[in-house]
């Protein structure tokens, strides 16, 4: 929001208060407080009237630093809030006359007392400054008051984040409203709002408010990101790095880590789409015709019409197309399949539930405590109040009897159109509460899959969400179109959506509305078997690969067995998201945060900390990439490309740029037929370009998170030094693009296109590699 008009006036009708000096101060064990009034104090009659900002800065972990400011204190508590850890620090403060200063960890800030001024530095230097217009009061029209800070933004300072946003990656020069909203992927709305940012400086800021936070970044002022709430209360932490990595983790150790995903959620999932005509026969022509094209499946997921039309949310199926569905969930689960089904917060109408859950006062309430309701989406539908327990666990009774039936998944749909003009059974305060439903829904389901199927066991498809909701995985991009550039603006979104704490995410491959060409659905194919989850779903016409072209049918193929291939790869990758909140899938600022040229990079990422992908964006089949420096090999064709350079490439539709970091070592699965097996069972290990002197350890897990063996490998002169440290199978070693090997102490070797391949017999510890 913006408050004033260029650079020198206030709009009209603001008055803008902003704190002078620090008057008083109050020093406890973990908390400072500054008593800053909004004009100087000459004498004493200064001190008699005008506003009094207080601020209480705390360190809730080390290298991050809480800045709650207050007008008044005496507003009525109102929630909720999100659920952050804050087990404040204890603050060895320094003062002098004229400064304070303290640390948390490496975050160092230092406080100007007569001229307020907060300076916010690292081990590196400055990272960003709050001055005396940086926190302020401001008088609205119509009594409204805001609360707004700003920060200093260098030069070359780029800020990414806020969700998932379809808009430019860099946010710099965009005005945000952290509201979320069903706008589809081609507007400024959000399915997935946070407010939290990251700056290509290495820090993070996260705005503790789960109502409306509106965000100038960049644009009312082109040198500060600006945030600002209505009330009188101002809450956010400033986080360090001082690398985007670090960042994150600290964010997600304040806001919560993402569960683990179980194995099989990272296969194929395929969906009836949407509107288009399905029933037990349609559902048995596609899963029989994906076997018998040699597709591998691992997920049938039933979209909507599942439940009968004006009926959403029932909870029963259609017995007119599905008469049987205890019998046809078992006779999918005998051809190995995992069960998704689609469920949304809203009762209908006509639904048989709803005349109960407006009886029993389960469904939000109006002011005047009528239910609630409305006709956009299904007519006359009430949305169910999740902060009433037994609303709660009335939805959940209902998920447990499908999951009783065979139903392993749920896609979490909707949860954006939350309404602010209503009452909710806690209190809750319904501005708060209009971006936390969507927290609440996917908890609320999480929570019972979780229960019912075990732990690691437990994942859903969901839409909306906002901070926090990352611990309730996986996330997909919404509704998009079926063009390219569609698919670019999915890929900004996700990429967003892991700058802010999200380790897994999706979108439609092919894209949801209309219909994708072969082309653009064969280049969608590649890119979405090469993200963290993959789902071919759409809107009015079938996904299935044949409805395309039979070249379709290869190209879906051929990238689903490379991804099951990949899975010891993905899976270590997504047991490392859950233990450190690293995203999974990134972008390339994360791993390469002191090169300038992938500070703007949005086409393209890393998928795991070694593998660069760049999605084909054009009906010529020309990738344009960056790969930044060092060396470089795809994984597909074995070329070794030196990095620090941009390269443009024509690719056929069973390629695109998939490269491999050096000094990598890739573990590559033995089936490429799902993505559940033994991953240590004669498990190949790729290595790519292992320079003299470097150490690369590269641990194997059970489909079940447990720790199989770990292979350390090391590079000593012209000797590559391989140990394992569990020793009951074999394995294999290829060294891509080595074909001079001298001598190998154990193993039988053979000279491959890629390079050499050592087949290592079981009970073998160390094996030493002589080039």
């Amino acid at each position: 929001m913006k408050f004033t008009d260029g650079n020198w006036l206030v709009r009209e009708g603001y008055t803008i208060h902003f704190p002078r000096l620090v008057y008083d101060v109050k020093q406890e064990e973990r908390a400072l407080t500054l008593y800053a009034p909004c004009k100087y104090i000459n004498h004493r009659g200064d001190t008699l009237d005008g506003p009094l900002l207080t601020i209480k800065l705390t360190a809730p972990l080390e290298d991050v630093i809480r800045v709650e400011t207050w007008h008044y204190q005496g507003e009525k508590l109102k929630y909720p809030n999100f659920d952050v850890a804050n087990d404040n620090l204890p603050l060895e403060i320094d003062e002098t006359d004229q400064q304070l200063t303290f640390n948390s960890g490496e975050l160092n800030i230092t406080i100007d007392k007569d001229h307020f001024r907060m300076l916010f530095e690292n081990a590196l230097g400055e990272l960003t400054v709050l001055d005396q217009k940086g926190l302020a009061w401001i008088e609205a029209p119509e009594d409204q008051t805001y609360m707004r800070s700003q920060l200093k933004l260098s030069v070359g300072e780029h800020l990414y984040g806020l969700g998932e946003r379809f808009t430019p990656f860099v946010k710099n020069g965009q005005s945000v409203e952290i509201w979320n909203e069903d706008g589809g992927t081609s507007s400024e709305q959000s399915y997935k709002n946070v407010p939290f940012y990251l700056s290509s400086k290495g820090y993070g800021v996260f705005i503790n408010h789960p109502e409306k936070v509106s965000l100038e970044l960049g644009s009312e002022l082109v040198a500060r990101s600006q945030f600002s709430v209505p009330g009188e209360k101002l809450d956010y932490y400033i986080i360090n790095g001082p690398t985007p990595k670090d960042v994150i983790q600290r964010y997600t150790t304040l806001t919560g880590r993402p569960a683990l995903p179980p194995a099989w959620s990272f296969g194929l999932w395929l969906s009836t789409s949407f509107t288009t005509n399905y029933n037990e026969e349609t559902v048995n022509h596609f899963v029989d015709g994906m076997a018998e094209r040699g597709i591998p499946l691992s997920v049938f997921h039933f979209d909507c019409f599942w439940m009968d039309a004006f009926e959403w949310t029932s909870f029963i199926w259609d017995r007119k197309n599905f008469p049987d569905p205890e019998g046809m969930l078992k006779r999918l689960k005998e051809k190995d399949l995992k069960i998704s089904v689609w469920i949304n917060p809203y009762i209908a109408q006509k639904s048989p539930l709803f005349a109960e859950a407006h009886e029993k006062g389960y469904l939000i309430k109006k002011p005047n405590g009528d239910t609630w309701q409305w006709d956009r989406w299904q007519a006359g539908m009430g949305i169910v109040d999740f902060t009433n327990p037994e609303a709660a666990k009335w939805y959940q009774d209902h998920l447990r009897d499908l999951m009783a039936m065979g139903v392993d998944s749920f896609k979490t749909d909707f949860g954006e159109r939350i309404p602010t003009d209503v009452v909710y059974y806690d209190g809750s305060n319904p501005e708060k509460m209009h971006n936390y439903y969507s927290y609440l829904f996917n908890q609320v389901v999480f929570d019972v899959v979780e229960e019912v199927k075990g732990e690691r066991e437990a994942v859903l498809f969901a839409r909306s969400s906002t901070a926090g909701g990352q611990k309730f995985p996986v996330h997909w991009g919404g509704d998009c179109d079926s063009t390219y550039e569609a698919m670019a603006e999915s890929l900004r979104g996700g990429l967003s959506l892991t700058t802010s704490g999200f380790g897994y995410w999706s979108h439609d491959i092919g894209g949801f509305e209309n219909t994708a060409t072969p082309d653009v659905f064969k280049r969608w194919t590649a890119f979405g078997l090469l993200s963290s989850h993959s789902r071919f779903h759409g809107s009015t016409s079938y996904r299935v690969p044949w409805e395309f072209d039979e070249e379709a049918v290869d190209v879906a193929r051929h990238f689903t067995k490379l991804k099951n291939q990949l899975m010891p790869y993905i899976y270590r990758h997504a047991i490392k998201n859950h233990e450190t909140g690293i995203p999974m899938m990134r972008p390339m600022i994360f791993d390469f945060p002191n090169d300038p040229l992938c500070e703007t990079l949005d086409r393209q990422y890393m998928f795991g900390d070694a593998l660069l992908v760049a999605p084909i964006f054009n009906e010529k089949g020309l990738g344009s990439f960056y790969l930044p420096a060092g060396k470089w090999t795809h994984l597909l064709t074995g070329e070794v490309i030196e990095g620090g350079t941009w390269i443009k490439e024509n690719y056929d539709y069973f390629s695109l740029p998939l490269f491999v970091r050096e000094n990598t070592v890739l573990p590559i699965g033995s089936s490429d037929l799902k993505p559940v097996y033994n991953y240590g069972d004669d498990v190949t290990l790729r290595l790519y370009q292992i320079e003299a002197g470097a150490k690369v350890s590269t641990p194997i897990y059970s489909a079940d998170a447990e720790l199989i063996k770990t292979f350390d490998v090391t590079r000593e002169a012209e000797r590559l030094i391989i140990k394992v440290d569990q020793t009951e199978t074999s394995f294999n070693l290829e060294l891509i693009g080595v074909t001079a090997v001298k001598d190998v102490t154990s193993g039988e070797m053979e000279t491959t296109e890629r390079g050499t391949k050592v087949t290592v017999p079981s009970g073998i510890d160390t094996i030493t590699i002589t080039l």
